[in-house]
């Protein structure tokens, strides 16, 4: 499935520093339907882009707090989360909103 994945607000720093993303995500479907989850995605993410400090972006099977996650533009919260279902090219952008001071 093809999907483009953003990271932004410092989290591209632990993807090579690179912002976007163009993947092709090759899964086992677990969910009984055939379709790609967000909980599956991110176990993805972090097996195949997440070079450095996992910890900073993952927090057991979701993502830690402070990071906003938009799937379409739509806060992931209303679509339900680790549940929600990806289509191909569906853009999922990730933004920590945790700044150091």
């Amino acid at each position: 499935m093809q999907l483009t994945l953003e990271f932004g607000g410092g989290l591209e720093l632990l993807c090579d520093s690179k912002k976007i993303h163009h993947v092709n995500v090759e899964f086992e479907p677990k969910n009984g339907e055939g379709k790609l989850t967000m909980r599956e995605l991110l176990s993805w993410v972090q097996t195949n882009l997440i070079k450095e400090r996992p910890e900073m972006f993952i927090k057991g099977d979701t993502v830690r707090p402070g990071v906003l996650v938009l799937v379409n533009d739509c806060d992931w919260e209303l679509s339900g989360q680790l549940n929600t279902t990806l289509e191909e090219k569906d853009v999922v952008v990730f933004i920590s909103t945790l700044h150091g001071g």
